[in-house]
């Protein structure tokens, strides 16, 4: 028998060719019914986020374009907010400076604090320690906000009084940091305040992405003769500097968004102090849940307006955000 005939006829036959149904199910990772399900649900889910994000835009832009329509003042630029007069006259200039404000001194305050205890809780923590400051952190963003605004309204405002004289006796020069003597239910109050809500949020996030660093990484780093230091700037924060970027920004939108404890330790007024240390000011959430309860309709749709400005620059901030990321995805754990 010719040797080429028998290793033909010893071949097996290629494996049926998929239909063109079976081959686009398949394009579309989507090859059993579970899988299909399973695809569909996820796709419903996220379309129902945006109708539900679209369904909120509309509302707040059709009921703000009610308020603004009346609006005798400029709505950017007006330092008042009298809705009940005739005409009526409302601006946000006040409340946008302060949420921006109070939420950038949080910011500064919390995130390097933040990064040193997720540091700190993952390279050089004893492990007896490690468990329970995690679970003291854990507990503290567990807090409501109310308990934080009594906190910071009975015991923290009094104890700042030390501080903001000192500030005042060695940086008051600078016009930021004088202060008038008078109550310190300022913006700075305020965030530092908000940073020790937000503190949580970013370290328990902060502590999970140093956690999954690559052992590799840290051990050729120690190879090379890096000291504990070094090791963390060459090759922990540049891994994690994604992760602390997003948990940065989940603090911040608290911070932008917070309600009751900024209502209860700040002294409000529509005014832009160039101190911050003197009361006074306001934010956009603040304002909101102080004067909604006692706003008529045309009040309510005035307040809605300000919510408006908030939504929109919680999405801008978010938006910024994904970009950063994305600029620094080589450095994300995903990649590594």
């Amino acid at each position: 028998m010719d040797i080429t005939t028998q290793n033909t006829e010893d071949t097996p036959p290629p494996p049926p060719q998929p239909s063109e149904a079976e081959q686009k199910r398949n394009a579309r990772g989507a090859t059993r019914p579970g899988d299909r399900i399973f695809l569909g649900l996820s796709r419903g889910s996220g379309i129902f986020l945006l109708v539900i994000m679209a369904a909120i835009a509309v509302f707040l832009t059709y009921r703000a374009a009610l308020a603004i329509s009346k609006d005798h003042g400029n709505f950017l630029t007006t330092f008042e907010w009298n809705t009940n007069i005739q005409p009526p006259s409302f601006g946000i200039a006040v409340l946008a400076y302060g949420t921006i404000i109070s939420s950038i001194i949080a910011m500064v305050i919390a995130v390097p604090i933040a990064v040193a205890i997720a540091l700190f809780l993952t390279h050089y923590a004893p492990r007896r320690l490690r468990g329970p400051i995690a679970y003291v952190i854990d507990l503290l963003a567990a807090v409501p906000s109310i308990v934080y605004g009594l906190w910071g309204a009975l015991i923290l405002v009094p104890h700042l009084t030390g501080l903001f004289s000192w500030l005042n006796d060695y940086f008051g020069w600078t016009g930021v940091l004088s202060w008038d003597e008078g109550p310190p239910r300022s913006m700075l109050t305020v965030g530092i305040l908000l940073a020790i809500m937000i503190l949580p949020i970013i370290t328990n996030v902060s502590r999970e992405v140093f956690r999954q660093v690559p052992q590799m990484h840290e051990e050729a780093a120690l190879a090379l003769g890096a000291t504990r230091w070094e090791v963390i700037r060459m090759a922990v924060l540049p891994f994690g500097r994604s992760g602390v970027i997003s948990a940065s920004m989940l603090g911040l939108g608290r911070a932008l968004g917070e309600t009751m404890a900024v209502a209860t330790v700040l002294s409000p007024d529509f005014l832009i102090h160039a101190s911050l240390l003197n009361g006074g000011g306001g934010t956009f959430a603040q304002n909101i849940a102080s004067k909604f309860s006692e706003a008529d309709q045309f009040g309510r749709d005035a307040l809605i307006a300000s919510g408006l400005v908030l939504f929109v620059i919680t999405l801008l901030v978010n938006g910024a955000a994904r970009l950063i990321i994305a600029r620094r995805a080589e450095y994300s754990g995903a990649n590594a």
